[in-house]
């Protein structure tokens, strides 16, 4: 008997923890499924894509650089998929292709779990990409005080005019003191510098989006080196964010231990 099949597709994606994280959710819930990662070339997304899906394929789960593809394949969004022009879950719903972006409902769900989360809180958010908007309507909604500083300053302009309310800085411009300072680019990983002002780090707590599977991530590590008060990186959010995938695609909802259980056990 075959058994539904789901994928996260990416470039690189051997790197990736999801089938991991989602063969746990599968065994603790007693779901039948395979889960397995996808690796397309850059320019070959659509075709990657269609071909999942016509091979039978169920949901997918999307990381980069694909999710603004992502967000033009798909036949429908969801409200938060529209507002950040990014798609990182796709479902087969009645012969259409729904996307769903559940990267800002991760996020928020593990600052809650530090701790960090709260009314007003002043947060800066390096980098203005797709990453950067799948996190803003989510963070605004919880009523946090959110600047992003980038680079280029069009970026920030089409920020802008997606988040009215939203402060923008250029990066080579950041100062002040900051809550909670997220990581939303790639530049660390790709060890390059920010040239940012390290001062902006002292006190704060500092996550960043994204993981290391075998150890801490450049961002932590400088963090920790400018004086950060706290540090995370983002495998909370990752576990997070693929239990409201899960959610869409078998109808089943985690549980807090459940999900403490499966973050655990990253972590070891």
């Amino acid at each position: 008997m075959s058994v539904d099949r789901y994928a996260v597709i990416g470039n690189p994606v051997a790197h990736s923890l999801s089938p991991r994280i989602h063969a746990m959710f599968a065994e603790i819930t007693g779901q039948e499924l395979e889960y397995f990662r996808l690796h397309s070339p850059t320019d070959g997304f659509d075709r990657s894509v269609t071909e999942f899906f016509d091979d039978g394929g169920q949901g997918l789960s999307v990381t980069a650089p694909f999710k603004s593809d992502a967000f033009r394949w798909v036949d429908q969004t969801d409200p938060l998929a529209q507002e950040s022009a990014a798609v990182n879950t796709i479902a087969r719903r009645n012969g259409r292709m729904v996307g769903y972006n559940t990267d800002g409902l991760g996020l928020v769900q593990d600052l809650r779990r530090l701790g960090w989360l709260a009314k007003e809180v002043k947060i800066l958010i390096l980098g203005a990409g797709g990453a950067s908007g799948g996190i803003l309507g989510p963070l605004m909604r919880e009523e946090c005080r959110v600047t992003v500083a980038n680079r280029t300053e069009s970026k920030l302009s089409n920020l802008k005019e997606r988040f009215p309310n939203l402060s923008t800085v250029p990066l080579k411009q950041v100062e002040g003191q900051w809550d909670i300072v997220i990581n939303a680019t790639s530049a660390f990983l790709r060890k390059q510098s920010l040239n940012v002002n390290s001062s902006i780090m002292f006190n704060a707590r500092c996550y960043d989006l994204g993981y290391q599977p075998d150890g801490l991530t450049s961002f932590v590590v400088e963090s920790r080196r400018w004086s950060a008060r706290e540090v995370s990186d983002g495998l909370g959010m990752l576990v997070f964010q693929a239990a409201e995938a899960f959610k869409f695609w078998r109808n089943v909802e985690l549980d807090a231990e459940v999900l403490s259980k499966v973050l655990s056990s990253m972590r070891s």
